[in-house]
């Protein structure tokens, strides 16, 4: 196995339309982990580790972009996530270990694609769009169209940066797991939701992970809430909702009824941090 040490874009790009089997290591937390155990045999490993073009967070007008490359800890540590984005920093804060977060990447959470990859429920909600790179150009893919497409990636592209509109409403995120450290998240919840002046559900966001074969947008919740003050009867039903969405969509796994019952204290503590926050601001 050949290892390359890419110095800037373009140079990984062209290694990549050079061998047909490569594979892109950035923090290497998951590809070191699958070469270890024989999962996969690559031509070649690229190391991005080093180019500087692919880490960085910038806010561009009304928008902001967070390089591949960044890793969680930065995330974690910037301060434009720390208010109406703090569900993002919430979810990157809680990535397993502390050595985890400073290698991880963001890309690479996305790319590796696990159902329970933690950043994506948020940016899912921030309907962010992915920017690949490739000898044929510049590909935009909208985050959700490319979890849809099975997380697939075009041969020798490399995924360079992820963008999205900074948002009116709060992003929240609430994650379920076994351990507190070192845990892979079981479930978790992310929202994006705006009120209006009478406090009425004006936009809203509500993604999953772990609730399917890959993290994904709960639409239907999404419609009911839309439009409603959030309250005791509209965070019920919206549970009711999503419980029978997973009822269609898990039939038959034996996991069905744990999820069922878990993702309801998830959602309405969702919600309800929604409802106190607005409260906070009312006062």
């Amino acid at each position: 196995m050949i290892v390359h040490r890419g110095k800037t874009i373009e140079e990984v790009i062209e290694l990549l339309a050079k061998y047909k089997d490569s594979k892109i290591i950035a923090g290497g937390t998951d590809v070191i982990l699958d070469i270890k155990d024989n999962k996969i045999f690559p031509e070649a490993l690229i190391d991005i580790s080093s180019i500087e073009e692919l880490k960085g967070i910038e806010l561009k007008g009304d928008f902001i972009e967070i390089g591949a490359g960044t890793t969680f800890t930065e995330i974690a540590e910037d301060e434009i996530f720390e208010k109406n984005l703090h569900g993002l920093k919430k979810a990157c804060k809680l990535i397993g270990s502390p050595q985890i977060r400073n290698r991880g990447t963001v890309g690479g959470n996305i790319v590796n694609g696990s159902p329970a990859a933690d950043s994506i429920p948020p940016l899912l909600c921030l309907e962010s769009t992915l920017i690949f790179e490739s000898l044929e150009g510049i590909r935009k893919v909208k985050l959700e169209d490319y979890l849809k497409s099975k997380y697939r990636i075009k041969e020798h592209e490399l995924l360079t940066k992820i963008r999205f509109k900074n948002p009116e409403g709060l992003l929240n995120f609430i994650k379920l797991a076994i351990r507190k450290a070192l845990a892979i998240s079981r479930m978790s919840i992310a929202t994006l939701i705006e009120l209006d002046e009478e406090e009425k559900v004006k936009d809203i966001k509500v993604a999953s992970g772990s609730l399917g074969r890959y993290p994904m947008r709960e639409l239907e919740v999404e419609e009911f809430l839309l439009g409603t003050i959030l309250g005791e009867y509209t965070v019920d039903e919206a549970v009711n909702i999503l419980q029978n969405a997973m009822e269609k969509r898990l039939k038959g796994r034996p996991t069905l009824p744990y999820k069922k019952r878990a993702v309801k204290s998830l959602l309405k503590e969702a919600l309800n941090q929604r409802i106190r926050s607005s409260r906070r601001v009312i006062s």
